[in-house]
C-alpha cells in the first residue's frame, strides 16, 4: 500500500536528503515519524520530487577507501592465473593444424597462437619467402589440392583484376591463362593513365 506523505514529513526528507545514502535517509524518515517504510519507498519519493543527495556512488578526489592497509589472509597472489610453466587445456603445439574462418588449412608455427596458411608454407619450401605485397593461391580453387604445381603467387593487384573480371577458374589451365589476361588489363589501365 502507498504511503500518502504529510507536508511535515515532505520537508523532513527533503531537508535531510543531501549526504545521506537511501538507506541512511529510511532509516532517519522511519525514527523520526515511527513508520515501517522500505529503502525503495523512500527513493520513489525522492525521483518523484526530484530531489538528489549529492552522492554519486564513486570515489571523490582525496577519498581513501575502505580497505586502505588491510590484510587479506586468504587471498593469494595471481590466484585463477596460469602457475608458471603451466600450459591451458587448449594450447595446440606449434605444426598443429587447423581449417580457419575461410576454409583454409592454417599450420601452428611459433607460440603463443601464431598461425599460417599451409599453402603458403609449402610455396615458400620450393620458392623462399613470399614477397610483400604477394598472396598465393590455388589454381583449382580446391584449397586442399597443395600440390606446388597448383599453387600461384601472384601480386594483390593481379588478384583483384582477376577476381574483378572472374578470371579465376575450377581449371588450373584457364586460371593461369587468366592471370596472363589480368596482366594485359593492368598494362591497359597502366597506359590509360599516362
Amino acid at each position: 500500500m502507498a504511503h500518502i506523505y504529510t507536508e511535515e514529513q515532505k520537508e523532513f526528507i527533503a531537508k535531510n536528503v543531501p549526504g545521506k545514502t537511501g538507506a541512511e535517509l529510511t532509516e532517519l524518515v522511519n525514527k523520526q515519524f515511527e513508520l515501517n517504510l522500505s529503502v525503495s519507498q523512500v527513493n520513489s519519493f525522492k525521483k518523484n520530487y526530484g530531489l538528489k543527495s549529492g552522492l554519486s556512488g564513486c570515489f571523490q578526489p582525496g577519498a581513501v577507501p575502505y580497505n586502505k592497509g588491510k590484510k587479506f589472509p586468504n587471498a593469494k597472489k595471481n590466484a585463477g592465473q596460469f602457475k608458471k610453466g603451466r600450459l591451458p587445456h587448449n594450447h595446440k603445439p606449434i605444426g598443429t593444424e587447423r581449417v580457419n574462418g575461410d576454409g583454409y588449412i592454417d599450420i601452428k608455427i611459433a607460440d603463443p597462437n601464431k598461425w599460417k596458411g599451409k599453402h603458403q608454407i609449402i610455396w615458400e619450401e620450393v620458392n623462399g619467402p613470399i614477397p610483400k605485397g604477394y598472396a598465393v593461391i590455388f589454381a583449382d580453387r580446391d584449397s586442399r589440392n597443395f600440390d606446388i604445381e597448383n599453387l600461384i603467387c601472384l601480386s594483390k593487384r593481379q588478384l583483384l583484376t582477376m577476381n574483378r573480371n572472374k578470371l579465376v577458374s575450377d581449371n588450373a589451365e584457364l586460371t593461369r591463362t587468366g592471370l596472363i589476361m589480368a596482366d594485359i588489363y593492368n598494362k591497359i589501365t597502366d597506359r590509360k593513365r599516362k
